[in-house]
């Protein structure tokens, strides 16, 4: 039960959906503490700064239970005007593991991991003209949700670049059956964690500025 709740608390942030998740604790387990809001803000602030790229997995397979809990983790993420414009494959099939190995040579993992998540673009629900391209930001939002859900479950993962490399956009898309309004965006290996890797620390001061650049 805790663990969910981590993983529905980070969703929030990530998602923009904070204050109704609150209110629906509250109505279901009674109004919290500010302590407890408190502790249970740094767990979400310490599954965020403790994620890190994981690429070696047990043979451990994964409950289809949790690949849904992933999948809907990836649907909170926010989504210009509300379009959605995501579709994502969940590949289970060591078969179909190995070809999309191939598709990638940052993506060798695949033959050993018991699950990825394909997140694509549907140009079909995408928005028109230039915004179209907001798709990118869409589904690079709902790869993030489910990289930090997996984290919170104490699974590890990886992102693994597809669009825009023309030739792993084909390679994937072949594999995976893909119809032309169907842009894969990446693919995501996932599995319980045969290393554990220290988290990098990437805060450069340096890279910040307050009310204008340089500032």
């Amino acid at each position: 039960m805790k663990q969910i709740t981590k993983i529905a608390v980070t969703l929030a942030i990530m998602a923009g959906l904070t204050m109704n998740l609150m209110a629906q604790n509250q109505r279901g387990q009674g109004q919290r503490q500010p302590g407890n809001r408190n502790r249970g803000g740094r767990a979400v602030v310490e599954n965020i700064m403790t994620r890190t790229s994981i690429r070696s997995y047990t043979s451990q397979a994964i409950p289809a239970d949790t690949i849904e809990i992933l999948l809907k983790a990836g649907m909170a993420a926010p989504t210009a005007v509300n379009a959605q414009p995501w579709h994502f494959i969940a590949i289970n099939s060591k078969e179909k593991l190995a070809e999309l190995a191939g598709t990638n040579p940052n993506a060798g993992m695949l033959r050993q991991a018991p699950l990825a998540i394909a997140v694509c673009g549907n140009m079909n629900k995408a928005m028109q003209g230039k915004a179209r391209e907001y798709w990118v930001q869409d589904c690079s939002a709902a790869t993030e949700n489910i990289l930090l859900a997996a984290h919170a479950m104490g699974l590890g993962a990886v992102w693994t670049g597809v669009y825009p490399t023309d030739e792993r956009v084909a390679a994937v898309s072949k594999v995976l059956k893909l119809p032309e309004n169907i842009i894969p965006l990446c693919v995501i290996v996932i599995g319980h964690p045969a290393e554990r890797p220290q988290p990098k620390d990437k805060w450069k001061p340096e890279n910040v500025s307050y009310n204008e650049y340089g500032k």
